[in-house]
């Protein structure tokens, strides 16, 4: 399974990120741009998915988007887990919205 850092994906400028994570999740932080899809929805929104670039998943800590990782690339996507997902994001000063007070994941 291909892995990037979460400041590695973040220098790409433009890469296609599909946030995994609950709905709640995704209202407490998120990484602006990102697409949600959670990880229960995925199958029947495969088609949502480009298979024309490459495409970087994102969880909370990295546990439900290596899985979707794992299926899409199955699916012949090209498919990369943002190691640590939204939590290591967040520890390495890269911008996120943050809604309601919460925790970040």
């Amino acid at each position: 399974m291909q892995t990037i850092s979460p400041t590695a994906a973040h220098a790409l400028g433009d890469a296609f990120i599909i946030d995994v994570r609950e709905p709640d999740e995704v209202a407490r932080a998120r990484v602006d741009g990102a697409v949600h899809i959670p990880l229960g929805s995925l199958v029947e929104r495969l088609d949502e998915v480009p298979r024309d670039r490459t495409v970087y998943l994102m969880c909370a800590l990295g546990g439900r988007s290596a899985q979707a990782t794992q299926f899409l690339a199955a699916q012949g996507v090209d498919a990369v887990n943002i190691d640590g997902g939204i939590t290591q994001w967040h520890r390495a000063g890269l911008p996120v919205i943050t809604g309601r007070a919460g925790t970040i994941a």
